[in-house]
């Protein structure tokens, strides 16, 4: 563990969404003891504010993507989107730490009230977007819901390159995305984690030998960086791609399938090594601009707990692995 003891203690010092996982992943904290913070999410702070602005029937904002009688107004032609209708708030909710048992009803009301923007398909099936469908693959295997069908529609829907990419089902592309690849790669794993089902693994792995190829930050054609957004650091970081992101979750996939980390993210290492400060700590970048229910996290340029908690917890697998 990287942190000094002031800085663990700032750590330590904040929401039980945060405590948790610093007590589990960073001081190795026995099970009972993180758990029982866990459990605190629910009824406590950033959890328990946001399962208080879920509407009686089941949706937040209204809305399944997007707040309800969002498209038309003055904020759909700002930059950005809002953050606060229902996919985003089940994300945030489940990455947290709630216990699904909070949102008793939530399954049903959904599937009852709750459809997509796009087509007005029904929420628990997903529509055709790959980082929407990603997250909500996650949030119904979190709650409960059978979702195998969906998760084949991933095996079905990967590009020839191995990954995956929003745009495809448009036909606006057949190559694939680091974005959609990550979410992709994030929401299946989650699913294979509280399923047990191993059916999508394969195509979870060809996803990330996708990413591996490129040492999560180049063009395989060129050899040349794919974006700023690599180095990009923000929480929280919605759909975004970042080496950080990406590290956090081969970190977990590793994990999952005890492997030791591939050396193709060698780069991508040194990349989030030279943001860390020297107290230890990684700032907030530039948020992305949309409307929030409440902030998480720091303001931009202040030493953030989310994204030290994500590069402490990358470093410190990858150094002993070392």
């Amino acid at each position: 563990m990287t942190l000094t003891p002031a800085v663990l203690d700032w750590m330590l010092d904040s929401d039980p969404s945060v405590r948790w996982q610093v007590e589990r992943d960073l001081t190795d904290a026995p099970p009972e003891v993180w758990a029982a913070t866990r459990a605190r999410v629910t009824t406590e702070g950033f959890g328990a504010a946001l399962l208080s602005r879920q509407d009686a029937d089941g949706q937040w904002a209204g809305g399944a993507h997007f707040p309800g009688g969002f498209f038309g107004t003055p904020e759909a032609e700002t930059p950005g989107q809002p953050w606060v209708a229902t996919s985003w708030s089940l994300k945030d909710l489940r990455e947290w730490g709630v216990d699904a048992a909070a949102l008793e009803g939530t399954v049903e009301k959904l599937a009852a009230n709750c459809h997509w923007e796009y087509d007005d398909l029904p929420f628990w099936g997903g529509e055709v977007d790959v980082c929407i469908n990603a997250y909500t693959l996650a949030a119904g295997a979190w709650l409960g819901v059978d979702m195998s069908e969906l998760a084949r529609w991933f095996v079905d829907h990967r590009l020839a390159d191995g990954g995956w990419n929003c745009e495809a089902e448009e036909g606006r592309s057949t190559r694939s995305s680091f974005h959609s690849t990550l979410n992709a790669l994030r929401g299946l794993l989650d699913y294979e984690r509280l399923t047990g089902d191993a059916s999508v693994r394969d195509a979870r792995h060809g996803g990330e030998e996708y990413l591996l190829r490129r040492r999560l930050l180049y063009r395989e054609s060129t050899g040349e960086q794919v974006g700023g957004f690599v180095s990009h650091f923000t929480y929280p970081h919605r759909h975004q791609y970042s080496a950080l992101n990406a590290l956090d979750h081969f970190r977990a996939a590793a994990l999952r399938d005890g492997t030791p980390p591939d050396p193709r993210l060698a780069d991508a290492i040194e990349v989030v090594r030279a943001a860390r400060q020297p107290d230890g700590t990684w700032l907030q970048g530039e948020p992305l601009p949309g409307r929030v229910w409440f902030a998480v996290d720091a303001p931009e340029g202040e030493p953030s707990r989310w994204l030290t908690l994500f590069g402490t917890r990358v470093l410190d697998w990858w150094d002993a692995a070392a």
